[in-house]
């Protein structure tokens, strides 16, 4: 029974130097080792050995990058406004020993002087110039942070602005200026909407009054030209049927075929003026109408001479 009870007891004495004795490192991990209350070396990951009793884990560090949430804040502006801001902050630690020993809580270090940052830096500013300068802000506080950081074995990766809230009445009034911009931009784009709008009507009805002016123009220089043509048309007529006239009246005959055309058309002349009217129409002198009427038959049976002797 004794000897049960000691082998028991030895096992758990081994169980528990050997607990004390293996230490598993995870990855991305970082254990501080102490040795007699100082600081022996830093556990890497893996399997490490240490002497019970003697050594101790005295601080362990996540190697990844962590977020912090910075509080909100008030911050002052150059022009005097206040602005309600927060942020977060990305940082690793690189050294595990001075994160260990260079401050008692680097967590709580970083998170207060990347307050007291971000109200210099916000307070060299104007309230429009934070809204556009974020990429600013968080370069500032970055480079700030990163060089006191170092003596505390962390590396300050970023810095990131969530929101920049200003009081109530300097929200109304930056709505109330956006409001007006935009009213003005709309009545700019609207004028300019009538201008162009009047431009385009006038050289529109330029335009139609050169089309108009210019057909105008073409059509009186086709009709000239036509009434040209027909002129010419007929000098050129009237000129043949002349020459065709004179030649005939001088070929052999031809003299007697005009007094006999002057005579036929003075006879119908004179039947016409009896037909077209009640009134009765007789020359003044009948023997005279006689003797025209025997020269014209005369002329006519000569004429049938001639071209029965042809």
């Amino acid at each position: 029974m004794d000897s049960t009870i000691i082998g028991a007891v030895f096992l758990v004495i081994v169980i528990v130097l050997a607990a004390q004795t293996i230490k598993i490192v995870p990855q991305q991990h970082a254990w501080v080792l102490e040795r007699l209350g100082r600081y022996h070396r830093t556990l890497t990951p893996g399997l490490s050995f240490v002497f019970p009793f003697v050594d101790r884990i005295a601080y362990k560090h996540i190697l990844k990058e962590i977020p912090l949430e910075v509080p909100s804040q008030v911050c002052i502006t150059r022009d005097n406004t206040q602005l309600q801001v927060d942020g977060v902050l990305y940082f690793q630690v690189t050294d595990p020993m001075k994160a260990s020993y260079g401050s008692s809580n680097f967590v709580f270090a970083i998170t207060q002087l990347s307050q007291t940052t971000l109200r210099s830096v916000i307070g060299r500013l104007e309230l429009d110039k934070t809204f556009e300068e974020r990429d600013f802000i968080n370069h500032s506080i970055v480079s700030s942070l990163d060089e006191a950081a170092a003596n505390w074995g962390v590396k300050v990766l970023r810095y990131e602005i969530k929101d920049l809230t200003p009081p109530k009445e300097i929200l109304h009034a930056m709505q109330a200026q956006i409001t007006a911009e935009r009213e003005k931009r709309a009545l700019i784009a609207a004028s300019e909407g009538r201008k162009q709008e009047q431009i385009n009507i006038a050289s529109g009805g330029r335009e139609a009054a050169i089309q108009k002016s210019e057909g105008e123009r073409q059509a009186a220089i086709n009709q000239a030209q036509g009434q040209a043509a027909a002129i010419l048309a007929v000098a050129d007529a009237n000129s043949q049927a002349i020459q065709k006239v004179a030649a005939a009246i001088q070929s052999h005959g031809g003299m007697e075929a005009v007094n006999l055309k002057v005579a036929e058309q003075y006879v119908n002349a004179f039947g016409n003026l009896a037909k077209q009217g009640t009134t009765l129409i007789v020359p003044g002198n009948l023997s005279d109408m006689s003797s025209m009427i025997a020269s014209a038959l005369a002329i006519v049976n000569k004429g049938k001479g001639v071209l029965d002797a042809r």
